[in-house]
């Protein structure tokens, strides 16, 4: 049972569906007016390239034997969709959040192809970092923004999230897919950009 769970927490939260949580997390708490019409455009475009283009391209790198596992095991599995997810963040950049539409959450997704990047560059070197602390550590600083840019109370967010990411910790380091370092590493690598950017759009 004990494995399942771990194995879950791994799975429920999959670096995937960290950018969503983010543009959702910043839909529900902004206190700017947006179309509804607006919103669910970008729910959907974020859905379409953030999660079902790149579980394809997962399909058709696995058909290819590129990649073994949707966890990205080794270094080198991991060049071919991490170089693909920055590109399509790129595309989510220019085309769904330019700057002159949500300034935040273009600034949320530019921290997400940082970190993306600085996570290519260290699997070049044959260095791992988490992806899964990665995505989750970006999320949560993205959190801690929005609650010091709109001055909102969001303490709740942030004690179920420090919950989060020490499950997500727990859960790799069950499964040996990480050591500790590793998953401070991608701490790191997910915040500080986050952080870094806030000075941007504050």
């Amino acid at each position: 049972m004990k494995n399942f769970i771990l194995k879950s927490i791994s799975f429920v939260f999959h670096p995937l569906i960290m950018p969503l949580l983010g543009v959702l997390f910043y839909f529900s708490k902004t206190p700017r007016y947006i179309p509804e019409p607006v919103m669910k455009a970008k729910i959907f475009s974020i859905v379409i390239l953030t999660i079902i283009l790149p579980i394809l391209l997962f399909f058709l790198l696995k058909t290819i034997n590129k990649v073994n596992s949707i966890y990205l095991k080794s270094t080198k599995e991991r060049l071919i969709p991490l170089f693909i997810n920055c590109v399509i963040i790129i595309l989510i950049l220019i085309r769904v959040l330019p700057p002159s539409e949500i300034i935040a959450l273009f600034y949320f997704f530019l921290g997400i192809l940082f970190s993306t990047f600085i996570c290519f560059v260290f699997a070049v070197f044959k260095i791992k970092a988490s992806i899964h602390m990665i995505a989750a550590a970006g999320f949560f600083m993205f959190a801690i923004n929005i609650g010091v840019h709109y001055h909102i109370n969001i303490n709740g967010t942030i004690a179920l999230m420090m919950i989060i990411l020490g499950a997500i910790a727990t859960s790799r380091l069950h499964l040996k897919a990480h050591t500790n370092q590793e998953l401070i590493l991608g701490i790191f690598t997910g915040f500080t950009p986050q952080l870094i950017l806030l000075n941007y759009w504050l």
